[in-house]
């Protein structure tokens, strides 16, 4: 197997933190990618992946390599895209699936810019919050947060969003305000139906991971209704910071634990196949990444700012 797949094979273990999810992603066996993972440690001469009861993670090597990766492999897509740009112009019609959320707020407007940029590009844009299939529903473009999946075709991350738990000062003030991790199992969590828990997450301060217990008081699949939950006091939530900047600088909603750090949420990239990427995958993905990274500095920002005042 050629070095760039098995570079593939690793990032899709990392990203689904199970060999078993990633070996279902590539549509082979949990000990084909065993097999895989020990060739590209055997290439590098480096132990990569740390097996523990909760899936996999990078050893100090596996960091390192992850990251290299993710370069390398978006590298590959650009030249693909550039390679079809010799031939073809931004033109015909993109089929391009998100959620309804991310959609309304993110993803659209760039879709939009793009669309005025392209004439000749004829963008249908689906929003639906299910994984769909990129190749049995002609998707040309899918990008899905939190969780990739099992899906056919090609995937990469392309961006990860600050997370954060927050609720309303009156459910705090009712509830009392957690001082630490453990401190949260006095409060009911509101969960997306994709953020299954299992009873704790996990919280980082200073290098220092933190299990925090998990007592979940609602869960739905619509992000609409987790705001509604949390607006009405019922609990609290976790969700990425740019999509809360403005109900936080209005004190609508209170930052929970704001010195401890949630896993960021993953952004992901899926289209039919490697081959079929080309520049109108290209200049989505870009564009999509900087509105993202615009989007995370004003939120940054905004923070820095509420804390400045009130310090």
């Amino acid at each position: 197997m050629d070095r760039l797949s098995l570079l593939e094979s690793y990032t899709i273990a990392l990203d689904e933190g199970s060999l078993n999810r990633a070996a279902r992603r590539r549509g082979i066996s949990q000990p084909a990618m065993s097999l895989q993972i020990k060739q590209l440690e055997e290439v590098l001469g480096q132990k990569l992946l740390l097996r523990t009861s909760s899936g996999v993670k990078p050893t100090r090597h596996g960091e390192l390599v992850y990251a290299q990766a993710q370069g390398l492999l978006a590298g590959f897509d650009r030249m693909c895209a550039e390679l079809s740009a010799l031939d073809n112009t931004v033109s015909g019609t993109f089929r391009v699936s998100t959620s309804t959320f991310f959609g309304r707020i993110v993803l659209g407007p760039v879709l939009l810019d793009i669309n005025q940029a392209f004439p000749d590009l004829d963008i249908v844009m689906k929003l639906e919050d299910r994984l769909v299939d990129v190749i049995r529903e002609n998707i040309d473009l899918a990008i899905r947060s939190g969780t990739l999946g099992e899906t056919d075709g090609a995937a990469r991350k392309i961006a990860e969003m600050e997370n954060i738990l927050f609720a309303t000062p009156e459910y705090l003030d009712a509830a009392g305000r957690p001082q630490t991790p453990d401190d949260l199992k006095r409060l009911k969590f509101i969960q997306h139906h994709e953020d299954q828990t299992g009873g704790y997450f996990p919280l980082h301060r200073q290098g220092v991971e933190y299990q925090a217990p998990v007592r979940v008081g609602f869960t739905a699949d619509d992000p609409d209704l987790i705001i509604r939950a949390v607006s009405n006091h019922t609990g609290y939530a976790r969700a990425p910071r740019l999509f809360l900047s403005d109900a936080l600088d209005s004190g609508l909603f209170e930052e929970i634990l704001p010195d401890y750090q949630t896993p960021p949420k993953p952004i992901f990239a899926v289209y039919p196949s490697r081959h079929s990427f080309d520049r109108r995958h290209n200049e989505i993905i870009k564009r999509l990444q900087d509105k993202l990274k615009s989007m995370q500095q004003a939120a940054t920002a905004d923070t820095k700012d509420t804390t400045a005042i009130t310090a």
